[in-house]
């Protein structure tokens, strides 16, 4: 009965009917006379449930007094555990399922990966064996030499003292403060938060580092404290965690007025609520544009103080989790900077371990813990991480390799072909990458412990016991014996109940120890979460029945900064730590026990194999196992040989896990990723705008207004444009785009510099009328997804009209946001005869290409006067598979076949007219008949293609553009580029749209959903989420407005938004 040992207990504790010989067993639930409940139970159930409905019927049935109603409880309740194993076993084969079809897929994304690659193939990628350690990510040990002294440390200090580097960290869940922190509030206040704040105080305080922002949710609720609705709140370093030998100056660079680490709390979602985790997801790109904003602020702040006028951009951004994670992809590719993320939990291992529960089918478990959502956004995180970071290869080999965006066989050999310089045919993969969490132990004074685990409770009154001894000693008959130490919160998974079972069960084990258990803080047990409650009670109920009073200590507050003091009491009695979790990702209190000079006893599943190989400082356990928990406790205690040489290695061996130490691998991580900023390159002509049009203008028009722009000749191909099929990548294919455009725009040089005497604030070259972009007080983006040219500029007739006396003014700008290409904007709008001038930009092929209108186009009518926004295309190029991308798409088109009488017919073909460099398009002859999007997706992930999908015209078109842009991400290119706020945009809609359409409901803007317009669009084949669009989208937002698409109604919503004027 593994991992359900606890319930047995209760029915052997409450049960009275006797067992029953094997050969007279029977299943038969009705059957009345011999049948035992607990024999059944023993039978039939299979481990692993959470069983706190059980529980709750077993303490009824307990407290019913009639015998013959107390049978029936207890009868009922077996049918119940009977149908949990029914539908456990039905769970498992649908699983079984599962795994087997991701197999198949897999490997068949294998074998094709293997097949491009084959040309140059080396023996050194062709080993399949996942159990390399090769194959999984790197340990920093044994790669770079330990800070084991001051000479060393300051050795390195020196090489990285002349870099400025700025950190973003980003944790959004959980109350985040840096003192007095409230860990085991609830479950989002736990070890991921205190990770992160002291994360970002080591960081601020090393070497090369100058600023290290940790971003996070602002919280003005009122039951929360009023801490965390502060917008900053500096992180001092610590000044008590010097190694010997070094100094206060040795850690810290030279400072600054903004250098140093921060909390910057950035205010999202419902400003009066606190919402736990599962409820934040529709307001991550609300976070996302406030985070972009503080950033740009910050970069340009840090610009005038250490970067010489040039703004100091992120080195990195790091998500912590999956809603930082999604939120670092998007960031990342707003800002064109390199991203890092640490999963800490994984979605698809949390899954499964639901399943294997059998309490919840998989539609109450994508209901109750959106974990549907989580795993998009974990698999994003893969899409777009230069280095994903584990505390453990557990991590990597078992529960990474389930995400189809991670084949750690495929890492290898990509890894393989990197280091030789090899092509890798538009491939990428995260790298996997092994650093165990840090902390600081410089702090922590360890006694000698010579007394033979004895506990002097009447030391010297001029330094008193720390307040906690006396709140644990109080429960003991006798507080000299040894203490095994438990800190844990009360959760199922923590396995604390086989912790007791096996302490009350071993008589020589209470015998010689005491249990401590510390279980988080609590009021009232009926205030706790069902699940915790259920843990809590169970405990004292196992405590009564093995009659363990004064043996065993469970207080019921404690102060995190007492956290230390109740290790040294343990320590000071000779004790031994233990965490007899099922599953540990890390263990982060096992390091905090080895620094207090404490063994260990922990589970051998996770991250405390790694933790116990490097300190050799206790015993793993099976943690299902209960005597074999108790022979290792009693074993620990009893050897006082033995528990001296674990202590003693772990105090040696704990340097490995110091924060400096931790800090150095990490910093060599992120400075090894590949730079990227944003990088506005200059016209040909070398002219730049003089001065910005006021102070608020936007930092890049600060640093270099000029554009790199080429004209677009008929569309987004021309005649030439064939030369590009031998492209093998993405940059190579821009440049000789690049020089296609710029020969056959050679004549146009005198259009170029037509700008008028009273523009002398006025940018020459080709970007000559660019900056009314930041001129315009509103934008109105006209997103609408119709399936036809003429509802579309039906749609935009209105709008104009509903705007027309702001539009005359100047005050409001226009931005056409499509999936059709500038060539087909152009037909639509000359069907209408309306200029191109009246929109400000044109983001066309799904947000793969920006473009501007010209006005200096007068002398050369054969040409679209538009402009192309090449400077964009260097934002969204990253990780951009390019002609290898367009091979296996191809490929997959030719799988996708209608089979009828007259034999096969392709459903989708390449449309090489409508297709450019960074968007792959494709003809859907028979939307009915082609996969889901998320199919698709999950295809070109297993394979390390790393793309964005999207069905657009009702799902009759398909384009495959680079995997962090967007339309979304194209209006936050405007505001990274051109000082747009976001803000200040309105965003029409249709009721559905594209595969992308979700994207553009959320974030600061405002958005205006048109009734009944695109509702044809509402296949969910087409849609890219797998889940409800309520995880996406927060419909009660005032800034969401729903109206007929009429011209009074429209200009109803606007006045109502605050964006006319007239």
């Amino acid at each position: 009965m593994a991992g359900n040992d606890w319930i047995n207990s209760y029915l052997e504790a409450i049960l009275d009917s006797g067992r029953i010989d094997g050969d007279k067993q029977s299943l038969l639930l009705r059957e009345r006379g011999r049948f035992s409940p607990t024999a059944y139970f023993v039978e039939e159930v299979i481990s692993g449930f959470d069983e706190t409905d059980l529980y709750k019927s077993w303490v009824r049935a307990a407290a019913t007094r009639s015998p013959q109603e107390r049978n029936t409880r207890l009868e009922n309740m077996c049918w119940r555990i009977w149908n949990l194993a029914r539908k456990k076993k039905q769970i498992e084969g649908e699983e079984a399922q599962h795994s087997a079809k991701r197999r198949l897929e897999r490997e068949k994304a294998r074998r094709e990966a293997a097949a491009d690659m084959s040309e140059d193939l080396s023996e050194g990628e062709k080993g399949d064996h996942a159990g390399d350690a090769s194959a999984h990510g790197d340990s920093h040990r044994g790669r770079m030499p330990r800070i084991g002294s001051a000479e060393t440390f300051d050795a390195w200090a020196n090489q990285q003292k002349e870099k400025k580097l700025y950190i973003v960290l980003i944790s959004m869940h959980g109350l985040v403060r840096g003192e007095n922190q409230e860990l085991g509030r609830d479950s989002d206040t736990g070890g991921q938060v205190k990770y992160v704040v002291e994360l970002a105080r080591a960081l601020g305080a090393m070497p090369g580092v100058y600023r290290v922002d940790l971003l996070t949710r602002q919280i003005q609720a009122p039951d929360v404290d009023w801490s965390y609705g502060e917008p900053t709140e500096m992180l001092p370093p610590r000044t008590d965690v010097l190694t010997p030998g070094e100094s206060e100056e040795g850690l810290q660079v030279e400072g600054g007025e903004s250098s140093g680490a921060y909390i910057v709390r950035i205010p999202f979602g419902p400003k009066d609520k606190y919402l736990h985790k599962e409820l934040l997801w529709p307001y991550i790109q609300e976070f996302v544009d406030g985070a972009l904003s503080h950033i740009l602020q910050m970069s340009k702040v840090l610009g005038e103080q250490v970067g010489d006028g040039q703004p100091v951009w992120p080195a990195a951004i790091h998500g912590h989790y999956a809603d930082a994670g999604d939120s670092a992809a998007l960031l990342s590719g707003a800002l064109n900077v390199p991203m890092v993320f640490t999963g800490h939990s994984l979605g698809r291992d949390k899954l499964e371990q639901l399943l294997k529960q059998g309490r919840q089918t998989r539609d109450e478990i994508y209901s109750t813990y959106k974990i549907m959502r989580r795993i998009e956004a974990e698999e994003l995180a893969l899409d777009a991480s230069e280095v994903v970071i584990t505390s453990t290869r557990q991590e990597i080999e078992e529960q990474w390799r389930l995400y189809d965006g991670f084949d750690p066989i495929l890492e290898r050999k990509l890894r393989v072909r990197i280091k030789r310089g090899v092509n890798c045919y538009g491939r990428f993969m995260p790298r996997m990458v092994v650093i165990a969490p840090g902390m600081e132990f410089n702090n922590i004074v360890v006694h000698d412990t010579d007394m033979e685990g004895e506990v002097d409770l009447e030391d010297n009154p001029a330094s008193p016991d720390p307040p906690i001894w006396k709140k644990i000693m109080r429960f003991f008959t006798n507080p000299r014996k040894p203490m095994i130490l438990a800190l844990a919160r009360p959760d199922p998974k923590k396995n604390l109940l086989t912790l007791v079972k096996a302490f009350g069960e071993c008589r020589p084990l209470r015998e010689l120890a005491n249990l401590t258990l510390i279980m988080g803080n609590r009021e009232e047990i009926d205030e706790m979460s069902s699940t915790n409650a259920s843990v809590l009670t169970s405990v004292l109920k196992l405590i009564d029945k093995y009659d363990l009073y004064g043996q065993v200590a469970y207080p019921k507050h404690h102060k995190q900064s007492e956290v230390p003091d109740i290790y040294r009491l343990a320590a000071k009695t000779k004790g031994v730590f233990v965490n007899p979790a099922f599953i540990e990702p890390f263990g982060l209190t096992l390091l905090e026990a080895a620094a207090h000079g404490l063994p260990i006893v922990a589970t051998k599943n996770g991250g405390p194999v790694d933790i116990h190989r490097a300190l050799d400082n206790g015993l793993l356990i099976d943690p299902h196992n209960q005597e074999a928990i108790a022979d290792a406790l009693l074993r620990l205690d009893a050897d006082r040989q033995l528990w001296a040489r674990c202590r003693q290695n772990g105090l040696k061996n704990i340097p490995l896990f110091s924060g400096p130490e931790h800090c150095k691998t990490y910093l060599s991580r992120i400075t090894s990723c590949r730079p990227r900023q944003p990088q506005w390159r200059r016209n040909e002509d070398g002219s730049e705008k003089s001065e910005p049009d006021s102070p608020s203008d936007s930092l890049r028009d600060i640093q270099d207004i000029s554009l790199n722009l080429k004209f677009s000749l008929d569309g987004d191909k021309t005649e030439d444009a064939s030369t590009l099929d031998s492209v093998d990548t993405a940059t190579d294919g821009k440049n000789k785009l690049d020089r296609v455009v710029s020969k056959l725009s050679k004549g146009l040089d005198r259009g170029r510099h037509k700008a008028g005497p009273d523009e002398k604030n006025e940018q020459t070259g080709n970007s000559s009328k660019l900056p009314a972009l930041r001129k315009r007080k509103h934008i109105v983006v006209i997103a609408v997804d119709s399936d036809s040219n003429e509802d579309l500029m039906a749609t935009v007739k209105k709008i104009f009209d509903a705007t027309e006396k702001d539009r005359a003014s100047g005050s409001i700008g226009f931005v056409l946001s499509t999936a059709l290409t500038i060539m087909e904007v152009h037909s639509a709008l000359c069907s209408v005869d309306m200029p191109g001038t009246e929109f400000d930009a044109f983001i066309c092929n799904s947000g793969s290409d920006l473009y501007y209108p010209s006005q200096n186009n007068e002398d050369n009518s054969s040409e679209l006067p538009y402009v192309l926004d090449t400077d964009y295309h260097s934002q969204i190029e990253y990780r951009w598979g390019g002609e290898w991308l367009r091979k296996t798409l191809i490929r997959w088109a030719a799988s996708v076949v209608n089979i009828n009488d007259e034999g096969e017919a392709q459903v989708v073909t390449e449309d090489a007219d409508r297709s450019s460099a960074y968007c792959h398009a494709f003809k859907v002859k028979n939307s009915s008949l082609v996969p889901p999007i998320t199919e698709l997706r999950k295809l070109m992930r297993i394979q390390a293609l790393r793309c964005h999908v999207i069905y657009s015209h009702d799902g009759t078109k398909l384009h495959a553009i680079p995997v962090l842009a967007s339309r979304s991400q194209a209006l936050r290119y405007l505001y990274v580029r051109w000082g747009t706020e976001l803000s200040n945009m309105v965003v029409f809609v249709g009721e559905t749209g594209d595969t992308d359409y979700e994207g553009l409901l959320s974030g600061v803007h405002k958005s205006v959903i048109l009734k009944g317009v695109c509702k044809s669009t509402s296949d969910r084949r087409f849609s890219s989420r797998n889940y409800s669009l309520s995880d996406v989208v927060a419909f009660d937002n005032p800034n969401i407005l729903q109206i007929e698409p009429e011209c009074k109604d429209i200009q109803s919503a606007l006045n109502k938004l605050g964006m006319l004027k007239n």
